[in-house]
């Protein structure tokens, strides 16, 4: 139904364009739609022919990769041929074409030589399903239904009940409150605000993570909200962005403990090799048995999940590339501020528009997928990229 309508406003504003008297050329053409066809691809090898995508060469997965493209895309091309679409049959393109792989890698260069695009290791968001980084406008941010979990973290070398300089009996233990106990092997601090005198006893001490009893920090920073759970914040700098940035600004380690197909890694300690919510229902059943699970409540939450696969996306330390859009979008900003680009209707999408662009965040191009252009990069015999 998508093509039909988007086909359909498209042949109406390109005939229209001709009885104005104007040489209007439609050219079809497709995408390769990187993430979602490889996903089918590796679906139906193993499905089918009971092969696995690592069996097999990069040149190898590209050859089924394009058996399967000419069969589905040219369902998309009947079906423009079916509506009667005024197209030029004779300029159809697609984006793996020869004449547009190279003209993909000289803008690439183009981009570089200008300092719009740079390599770097930075948060950005991974599909486990598909093993591969994507950008902010592949994620799609979901209400659902989740749960808070109320925790115990001990404090270090404090017994039974403590006093503090008001005399107020404080427990030996802080309470927080995570959407996800799974991660909870990565902490590297608790959080309070500076202004929160419940937490005014806790300065200079550490207290234990559980499961893998690691003593962390306690550290004051008024980007906690004292009305949000507790009050008191695990930071895992490996699996939130708020975490991470905390992490750079105290200085924090980072342990990341999920491997890239969303499992726990090594690094978690307990239960590696589990996929992260089994994990978590793991979790949980020791927190239980160890008395360090306060209480458990319904939370609505916003969740992201990959536009193409569907899976719940990670937040995740990697080395990608990125273009810089700060400059791009402030040139765009203000082709529609002087008045040089008009939008219609004005009063129902210019906020939209100026939201977006004002609060742009450099774009992640680079996917760990085969089936797509490559980035014109090589590396040297230590293995570094040039």
């Amino acid at each position: 139904m998508g093509h039909t309508l988007n086909e359909t406003v498209q042949d109406v504003l390109v005939r229209k364009a001709r009885m104005n008297g104007y040489n209007a050329c439609w050219v079809p053409g497709s995408d390769h739609a990187s993430i979602a066809t490889e996903a089918k691809v590796v679906q139906m090898l193993e499905k089918e022919k009971g092969i696995s995508k690592h069996q097999l060469t990069r040149e190898e997965f590209l050859k089924y990769a394009f058996e399967w493209k000419e069969k589905y895309g040219g369902i998309i091309y009947h079906q423009i041929k079916k509506l009667g679409c005024s197209v030029d049959w004779n300029r159809v393109t697609f984006t793996m074409d020869d004449h547009y792989y190279k003209a993909v890698v000289k803008v690439f260069v183009d981009l570089y030589n200008k300092g719009l695009i740079y390599r770097g290791a930075r948060m950005i968001n991974w599909d486990p399903s598909a093993k591969t980084a994507l950008s902010d406008e592949e994620v799609e941010h979901r209400d659902v239904q989740g749960k808070l979990y109320y925790v115990k973290y001990l404090v270090k070398d404090d017994r039974g009940e403590m006093t503090d300089d008001r005399g107020t009996q404080t427990p030996n233990y802080v309470i927080i409150a995570t959407q996800r106990p799974e991660t909870i092997m990565g902490d590297t601090a608790v959080a309070v605000n500076p202004n929160d005198e419940r937490y005014r006893h806790l300065k200079g001490k550490k207290v234990i993570v559980p499961l893998v009893n690691r003593e962390v920090p306690v550290i004051f920073d008024e980007y906690v909200d004292p009305a949000f759970g507790t009050g008191a914040l695990k930071i895992t700098p490996a699996h939130d962005i708020n975490d991470y940035n905390l992490g750079l600004k105290h200085k924090l380690p980072t342990i990341d403990t999920l491997n890239e197909d969303g499992t726990l890694s090594a690094a978690a300690e307990v239960f590696v090799g589990l996929d992260r919510f089994e994990a978590r229902k793991k979790v949980i059943q020791k927190l239980k048995e160890d008395g360090l699970l306060e209480k458990e409540e319904d939370y609505q939450t916003r969740v992201g999940f990959s536009q193409r696969t569907n899976a719940v996306v990670e937040p995740r330390i990697s080395t990608q590339w990125f273009v810089r859009m700060r400059t791009l979008a402030d040139k765009a900003l203000e082709a529609v501020n002087s008045g040089k680009v008009k939008i219609h209707p004005e009063e129902k999408f210019i906020a939209t528009y100026k939201y977006w662009l004002e609060n742009v965040k450099d774009w992640c191009i680079s996917r760990q997928l085969w089936w797509g252009q490559r980035i014109p990069a090589w590396y040297d015999e230590r293995g570094i990229c040039m």
